[in-house]
Parts: C-alpha cells; sequence; structure tokens
C-alpha cells in the first residue's frame, strides 16, 4: 500500500514537472530543440534566447522579447534577422553545449557558428540596436560575408581521427570558438602553434563539470583571439603528469614554449579577463613625455630602452607574454631617456624596472652584459614592494619562480590602513638600502586576519587579537621566521624586520617548518612516488628492466635460500680439516 502511494506521488510529481518545464513563455518566436538546433540557425543570423521557465528574470523579460521579435520578424523581415528560444529546462544538454551559464542568455550566431554573447541591458532600444547594427556588421565577426569565403575559413580546421584534435592555422586562433580537445599525440604540437589556454580535468571531478559550460562560453569570447583547450587526464595520465598536474581542474596558459598557471576565481569574467589579457599585445610605444604618467598609472612597469628596431624588441614581446600585461611593457627609442637614467652609450638597448610609481630611478635595469635571463629578470621585478596579499595575487606572490622572502603582516581590519601605510614606508627603507643586491629578493605583504586567521594559525601558529603579528615566509620550502637577530618576537618597524631578514640571509636565526612532522613525512613520501613515475614514464624500458632485473634478484635469493635449506637436511656434518670427497 505504501509502494503504490509513492508510486503515485513520483507520477504526480514527474507530471507536474514536465507540464511546468513545458510551460515555455508564450513567446512569438519559435522554440528550438537538440533535433532541429543546428538544421535551423545554419543559414542567415540568428539570435537565440537561452531560458528556463522557473527563471524570474526570464518571465520578466518575457514582454520585451515578444516586442523585439515582432520588431525583426513582423515589421522588418527584409532584414534577415530571426529570432527563437531554447528551454534550457526541458534541453539541458543543448545550453550547456551552448555555453549557457545564466538565464536570460542571449547568443548570436551566423550561418551556423557562434559570434557573441549578448552582455548589455535587455532593453528593447539596446537590444534593438544590437541587432540592427548586426545586420550590417555581423559578417565582420568572422572572415567574411559569403557562405564560400565561410567554407574556406571553416576549411582551415582540418578534422581527423576521433580522440585527435583539429590543426589551427598559425595565422589565426581559435577560429570556430570552440574548446579543442587535446591528446597525448597532439599537445605539443598545438601548443607550439600559438598561445593556448588549456584545461586538465576528469570527467568524474565535480568542480571540472561545473567549469565546463563557463570553459565552453570562454571559448566562445575568444574567438579569433586565443585557442581554448582542455585534457581528459582519466584518457591521458601520462600527458597530464608530464605537466604537473595535482589536482582537477588545473588551469595552463603556454606560449613560446613557456607555461603559467592560472589560480585566479574560475568564474566567467576573471576567466575571460585573464585570457583578454593574455591575447592582448604586450608592449605599448610611449615617448620620453609619456613616461612619468605611465609609471604614475601602475604599481610596477618595465619599459624597454631601445636605440633601433633589432632582435632585442620581438624577444621582449616573446618573453613578456607570460606577464599576462602584469606588469604592463612599454617601449622607447628616446635618447633623452637613455641621457636620462645614464644608460651606457656602449648599451644599444635596457629594460628599466619601475616600482612604487616612482620614475626617478628604475629599481632595476637589465643590459645585455646582465648574467641573468630575461625571463628570469622579468618575473624576478614584476611584483610591487609592497602589497595586499590577497586570494588573486597568493600563487603570484608564495609560488613566484625567483622564490622570495615574504615578510607577512597578518592585521586586524579596524587598523588594516594603518598598517598598509606603515608596511609601505618599511619596504620603500629597505629597497633603498640595497643591501639585498644578489641575495634573495624580499616582497612586504599584509594580510586580512579576519579572513585568513585560520590559515596563518596552522602554517605559522598565529594568533591575532589586536596587534598585527609579522613572520617572514620561504614559502618554496615551507619555512618561517617569526624572531629578529634579538630574539624577540617580530614587530612591524623598520628596525626589528630588517634585523631579521639580515638575520635570514647570515644564517643567524633558526627557521621553522610550516608542517609538522608527519606532514612533513607525508611530503616526502608522495614526493618519491612522484618521482618514480615520473622516472617511468620516462624511461618506459628502463623501468621494465629494472623491475626484472629486481625480481630476478629476489627470485635467485630465494632459491639460494632453498639450496642452503636442503643441504642443511640431508644430515651431512663436516668438521673442520676434513676431505670432501
Amino acid at each position: 500500500m505504501r509502494f503504490t502511494s509513492l508510486s503515485s506521488s513520483l507520477s504526480l510529481f514527474t507530471t507536474w514537472f514536465v507540464l511546468q518545464a513545458a510551460a515555455a513563455p508564450a513567446a512569438a518566436s519559435q522554440v528550438l530543440t537538440p533535433q532541429d538546433f543546428k538544421q535551423t540557425i545554419a543559414d542567415g543570423v540568428w539570435f537565440i534566447e537561452h531560458f528556463s521557465p522557473y527563471c524570474r528574470h526570464c518571465r520578466n523579460f518575457e514582454p520585451t522579447w515578444n516586442r523585439v521579435v515582432d520588431n525583426f520578424e513582423k515589421e522588418k523581415p527584409d532584414l534577415g534577422i530571426h529570432l527563437a528560444q531554447v528551454n534550457c529546462a526541458l534541453n539541458g544538454d543543448l545550453c550547456t553545449e551552448n555555453g549557457v551559464t545564466g538565464y536570460p542568455q542571449m547568443n548570436l550566431y551566423r550561418n551556423g557558428l557562434f559570434v557573441e554573447t549578448f552582455t548589455k541591458d535587455r532593453d528593447f532600444d539596446i537590444l534593438v540596436d544590437f541587432l540592427l547594427a548586426r545586420a550590417d556588421h555581423t559578417a565582420n565577426s568572422l572572415s567574411s560575408s559569403t557562405a564560400v569565403e565561410q567554407e574556406e575559413m571553416v576549411a582551415e580546421i582540418v578534422p581527423v581521427e576521433e580522440n585527435s584534435v583539429v590543426h589551427v592555422s598559425q595565422a589565426e586562433s581559435n577560429p570556430l570558438g570552440e574548446v579543442i580537445s587535446l591528446t597525448s599525440e597532439t599537445f605539443d604540437n598545438f601548443v607550439s602553434q600559438a598561445p593556448t589556454f588549456v584545461k586538465f580535468f576528469a570527467p568524474w571531478c565535480g568542480h571540472c563539470k561545473k567549469l565546463a559550460p563557463t570553459w565552453t562560453q570562454v571559448a566562445r569570447r575568444m574567438q579569433h583571439k586565443l585557442n581554448i583547450a582542455e585534457v581528459n587526464c582519466d584518457e591521458f595520465k601520462s600527458l597530464c603528469s608530464k605537466q604537473g598536474v595535482t589536482g582537477y581542474p588545473m588551469l595552463f596558459y603556454y606560449s613560446h614554449g613557456a607555461k603559467t598557471e592560472y589560480s585566479g576565481s574560475r568564474k566567467y569574467e576573471p576567466l575571460v579577463a585573464f585570457a583578454d589579457k593574455a591575447a592582448s599585445p604586450t608592449m605599448q610605444p610611449i615617448s620620453a613625455h609619456d613616461l612619468d604618467k605611465v609609471v604614475h598609472e601602475n604599481p610596477v612597469a618595465y619599459v624597454l630602452l631601445s636605440s633601433s628596431h633589432e632582435h632585442i624588441v620581438s624577444e621582449v614581446t616573446k618573453d613578456s607574454q607570460l606577464l599576462l600585461g602584469s606588469p604592463p611593457v612599454f617601449v622607447s627609442s628616446s635618447k633623452e631617456l637613455f641621457t636620462r637614467y645614464d644608460i651606457p652609450a656602449t648599451e644599444s638597448w635596457a629594460i628599466l624596472a619601475f616600482k612604487d610609481n616612482d620614475s626617478k630611478e628604475p629599481t632595476s635595469v637589465f643590459s645585455p652584459s646582465s648574467s641573468d635571463t630575461l625571463s628570469t629578470w622579468l618575473f624576478a621585478n614584476r611584483l610591487p614592494t609592497s602589497l595586499e596579499l590577497s586570494r588573486d595575487v597568493f600563487q603570484q606572490v608564495m609560488n613566484a619562480p625567483h622564490n622570495p622572502l615574504v615578510v607577512i603582516a597578518a592585521t586586524p581590519n579596524d587598523v588594516q590602513n594603518d598598517v598598509s601605510s606603515k608596511l609601505d614606508d618599511i619596504a620603500k627603507k629597505w629597497r633603498l638600502r640595497k643591501s639585498y643586491v644578489g641575495k634573495q629578493d624580499v616582497v612586504f605583504t599584509w594580510m586580512d586576519a579576519d579572513q585568513w586567521g585560520s590559515w596563518m594559525k596552522s602554517m605559522y601558529g598565529v594568533k591575532v587579537k589586536e596587534q598585527p603579528k609579522v613572520v617572514v615566509a620561504d614559502h618554496n620550502r615551507l619555512i618561517y621566521w617569526d624572531r629578529d637577530t634579538t630574539g624577540q618576537p617580530i614587530q612591524l618597524n623598520t628596525v626589528s624586520i630588517f634585523s631579521a631578514i639580515e638575520g635570514i640571509y647570515d644564517s643567524k636565526i633558526r627557521s621553522k617548518h610550516s608542517e609538522n612532522i608527519l606532514e612533513r613525512s607525508l611530503r616526502v613520501f608522495n614526493s618519491s612516488l612522484t618521482s618514480t613515475e615520473g622516472f617511468i614514464i620516462a624511461h618506459p624500458y628502463m623501468a621494465v628492466l629494472l623491475i626484472l632485473g629486481f625480481l630476478a634478484a629476489v627470485v635467485m635469493a630465494i632459491k639460494k635460500l632453498l639450496d642452503d635449506d636442503t643441504d642443511l637436511q640431508s644430515g651431512h656434518k663436516y668438521i673442520k680439516g676434513d676431505r670432501l670427497d
């Protein structure tokens, strides 16, 4: 009886759900399904609203949408703008495929190809102006206005076998606005052709599933700008291990043979902001008159002084792409700037690093006589002297390639402005001392103790109450110092912090571990496993030989033990001096 009642309830619920889902807004436009979507939009310009009947914004937008439909379908049919809808409650897979991340979302298509997503206010006049402009200029969003030329553009994408990848012409990135699936065989060749933003994922990973539609939308936004790709780590484990993937999803940006990890938010807007920076020109020309202004506007700025257009311009352009516009790089051929910053006449070029909005003197200069590589220098000088250690810059600071010492002031909310100002002053005084030249770089930061209190306590044993607490961390080695050379806790003043840093340089202060003994042991064990796995992947045949050799040695040892045991059981007793017949 209870089972019958439950079945009846489920049937009623299912019927209610279907009826509700099918109750689309009574719009004048046609509603498309997975069966007719591609066929319908294959010809002409189509503006598609993706909606859900449960969405309050969709219901509020319905009258405006109907007015827009009437305006183009009935009053101005000669313009060739077609409008339709997709009910995402009934066709969720289609909406995911179309990169829908919220409701209502309107995508513009031309001859079956995605052009752009409408992101302005959902006002009637704004929508009409948007579509009128696309009626005349939509073709410019793609390669041309003719179907023949569009087919030629599509022909640049050569379809290959399953589990392979399309090969994009180096002249244009992401021509179709799609996510490209890479494999072990196609990965290296693809990322070497043009800058590429890659997602490493596992199909079972919940965070990966959540990111999937957003990643599709990013690919469409970056059409003709930047390659967006993905790798299934369940299928290509060796590739993911080789690329340093330690969790899912992980996002890496590849450019000119180098890579950098994206560690920001996985929401649409931050991802697009990152991708836009990656796809933007890396160098901007300026005059001597502009220098003070650009330095004043940027906490850190690089300026390439070049007396002639030679290989250094292309080299800096190539290496600075991984900076992703932070800090910006400017270029000038002004002789006035060569003189102003005492660049020797023997140097045909130099790169100047300016920090803290101060254009009087560069904090560092890279020239042909420098010992570092250009990429190392660019990363070593990219951080301002002091900054807030927030979630957005945490990886950039703590895992910086040049492994700086990081001064961290954990700060209560009510004194953050005072601490920030004081730390900035301490940092500038440290930079003027020049005692750090040739030694481990130092970055001065402060953290919101209310937000990061638990992390500070677990990592450095810091409990913040009314006054800020200061530690110096070497995050790469997972060690830290919380006392200066006098043995007292580090205070937020010049004397104490400088004493601590110089004591670290001279090895006069003992460091502490950020991990306990168990955590360190597990990390060493995990590192050993990772190294072993990496060796096996890199040298599979040698690994097999070593394993076979080890097994052979074990078998021989066991055989020898059994032989010795047989001799003992035979009953023979030998006395020293006896002859063996």
